[in-house]
């Protein structure tokens, strides 16, 4: 049996989660849709202990909870207003800030919407997933940082981010993004090994840090444009990627800190490569949110940074 539907419009998730009891029976529904299981013993049968909001098997005494494993686990914040920030983040083009958030959703503080939307952005991210292929356009920018930063790849005060996107004709593919250290032949190489499935073509600019890419693992087409309308034209579509990244992070986020960039980046790729399916994008996030533990607000506030 299939996940159960998720409701397209405004009123039609409103009427369907309006209630805590609601969105606990869609979670128990897509958790177990042909009816419980238990996952340590395969016994169909289980009780609910509604004190603790545990079902326990009736044969082997097993005991878990709907969010056991989720992101969910063990909050204090209601489940509908799980729902509601999931669709939110999901499904709005433009996204949103954890300020809106606070105010559509009435939390009590900035910090509780803030610490909300990056839980959220924990569960966008699956490990295992499939490397991008074909024709990759893969290139550089800087992000943040002060408007009058020196251009280039030298730019001051800024963040370097490399970018990688399916190059499929008039459009574009799927999309990855990574925070890395400097532009240097080991990280520029290392990203394109991450995220890119050896026999594609990969379409870069002249930079010389992409020139240790291995030849048995890609075909290299590098091309020196010289900036501006001629290296958009070489890449077009990463090129209107960063350009989007760069209007969303200023528009919707007013900027954000550099430690915190990658989530931000996770959310943006999440987005992109949903972006014509926005509804699936909420049980997806709900689904992978199963497989990720949720980060303490330690852990996002002082997040490890890998280089």
């Amino acid at each position: 049996m299939a996940r159960p539907d998720f409701p397209r419009t405004l009123a039609d998730f409103q009427r369907r989660f309006g209630s805590e009891q609601a969105c606990r029976q869609y979670l128990a529904d897509s958790r177990w849709p042909d009816g419980y299981i238990c996952a340590h013993c395969g016994h169909r049968r289980a009780y609910l202990i509604k004190s603790r909001t545990i079902y326990e098997c009736t044969d082997c005494g097993w005991q878990t909870s709907l969010t056991a494993g989720t992101l969910m686990h063990k909050t204090r914040i209601p489940l509908s207003q799980w729902f509601w920030a999931t669709r939110l983040l999901t499904t709005l083009t433009p996204g949103i800030s954890a300020l809106q958030l606070q105010r559509q959703l009435g939390l009590g503080s900035y910090k509780a919407a803030w610490a909300l939307c990056h839980k959220l952005r924990a569960g966008m991210v699956r490990t295992g997933r499939d490397k991008l292929s074909g024709t990759v356009e893969v290139d550089e920018a800087y992000v943040g940082g002060p408007e009058h930063g020196k251009p280039g790849r030298g730019a001051a005060g800024k963040t370097a981010v490399v970018g990688a996107v399916e190059d499929r004709g008039t459009s574009a593919g799927r999309v990855r993004l990574q925070v890395i250290p400097d532009c240097s032949a080991d990280s520029l190489t290392a990203f394109v090994e991450a995220n890119v499935e050896h026999g594609s073509v990969v379409k870069t600019d002249g930079w010389e840090g992409y020139g240790p890419l291995n030849p048995k693992h890609y075909r290299h087409q590098p091309k020196i444009q010289g900036g501006g309308e001629n290296a958009a034209r070489w890449l077009p579509h990463v090129h209107r990627v960063f350009s989007n990244l760069k209007t969303w992070l200023k528009g919707t986020h007013h900027g954000v800190d550099p430690k915190h960039l990658q989530a931000y980046l996770n959310e943006f790729v999440f987005r992109y490569n949903r972006r014509r399916t926005p509804m699936a994008a909420f049980q997806t996030v709900l689904g992978i949110g199963s497989h990720v533990k949720a980060p303490t607000y330690k852990e996002l506030m002082y997040p490890v940074v890998r280089e």
